[in-house]
């Protein structure tokens, strides 16, 4: 009941006059990217060594750790000289940022491949990060930290997290340089994070009372011409481009719901036509008691009988009805829905029942 009272006070406070207040301004950075600079995405095959019994027993590490050795001048006779569960296979991932230089380092993701049951402990050796054309980008290597521990003995266990996947901080060294060109001849697109005809149209309005002219081509793309006394300078040109501030648009009215641990978002906007909300709970309990029947004891024949009684109670708790106004704003809805003391996983019935009947102007998103 009291995370009923939490949602819906927090519903009732976004929605009562103060949205304006914390919504104020947004800059031109925190909504838009420059089309074309952008992360990348880097990965590598790899081997986790120094682990104490926790390693896997895959067929392909072990051949993977003959070939490392071979590479490294050592010749063995046999997978088997190489001790098994020392040793793991390991997928390592990273994101490499625009404008990465050689010499810099990235954080990276060691992620264990075959059956491996812990990489605590462990070492990376060194392994190529590829990028999706095939190119090396970088060379990661270091010992990885999961953050947590697994202990088993016995036959019994415990862990305080996942240990089968780890991180390695400026565990990865860029080694050639990621250039990207910012824009063209003609200047240069910015691109919403969010698709928004109306923020489209009033991103390129301030841009275009501000600094330079600015024309919306879709709902998601600007282009920007770059006056003249920044072509040498684009760097000082997007500096004062991206800290422009503006009023934000009116969002599309939308309601998002997490049935899994029943959490519900209402954004601004959401109206509802004319509606009734009616509001009950029908409790059924079947209780069943054992109980043992056996011959009084001057009987001559009879047996020791286990029997079963069930008892069937239905309570239904008193119902409420609510009818909700034409045009009803977030607020009052958030009220007329808290008058009948719902609960979250009601709410989303009660939502998703007045989405059917055409009474709610949203959209439902089940996440």
């Amino acid at each position: 009941m009291k995370k009923t009272i939490l949602i819906l006070t927090l519903l009732i406070f976004f929605s009562s006059g103060y949205m304006p207040v914390l919504a104020n301004k947004v800059r031109i950075k925190d909504i838009t990217h420059i089309d074309g600079i952008r992360e990348n995405q880097l990965v590598g095959y790899g081997i986790v060594v120094g682990l104490p019994g926790t390693g896997d027993n895959s067929r392909s590490t072990q051949i993977t750790n003959v070939s490392l050795l071979k590479n490294l001048g050592t010749v063995i006779d046999t997978p088997n000289d190489i001790k098994k569960g020392n040793t793991a296979a390991v997928i390592i991932t990273a994101m490499a940022p625009a404008f990465a230089r050689n010499g810099d380092r990235i954080d990276i993701t060691v992620s264990s491949l075959a059956d491996c049951s812990s990489l605590e402990g462990g070492v990376l050796v060194q392994t190529h990060l590829l990028a999706p054309n095939g190119e090396v980008v970088a060379v990661a290597q270091g010992p990885i930290s999961v953050g947590g521990t697994s202990v088993s003995a016995e036959g019994s266990s415990a862990r305080t997290s996942i240990v089968t996947s780890g991180r390695i901080p400026n565990g990865a060294i860029i080694e050639r340089d990621i250039t990207s060109d910012i824009g063209d001849e003609l200047g240069l697109k910015l691109v919403l994070h969010k698709s928004d005809f109306t923020m489209a149209s009033r991103v390129a309005d301030v841009i275009s009372q501000s600094i330079a002219p600015a024309k919306a081509i879709d709902g998601s793309a600007i282009s920007v011409a770059i006056p003249a006394k920044y072509n040498e300078d684009r760097i000082k040109f997007l500096s004062i481009l991206e800290n422009i501030t503006l009023n934000p648009s009116d969002s599309v009215a939308k309601i998002v719901i997490n049935e899994r641990t029943g959490t519900i978002v209402i954004g601004n906007n959401v109206k509802l036509m004319p509606a009734a909300v009616a509001h009950g709970n029908l409790s059924v309990t079947v209780k069943t008691e054992n109980e043992v029947s056996q011959p009084n004891e001057m009987a001559t024949v009879g047996t020791t009988t286990a029997v079963s009684n069930s008892e069937i109670e239905i309570t239904e708790a008193e119902g409420k009805f609510v009818e909700v106004p034409a045009n009803a704003n977030l607020s009052e809805l958030v009220r007329a829905l808290n008058s009948i003391g719902v609960t979250p996983f009601d709410l989303i019935s009660i939502l998703q029942a007045l989405k059917a009947a055409g009474s709610l102007q949203a959209t439902l998103e089940i996440i």
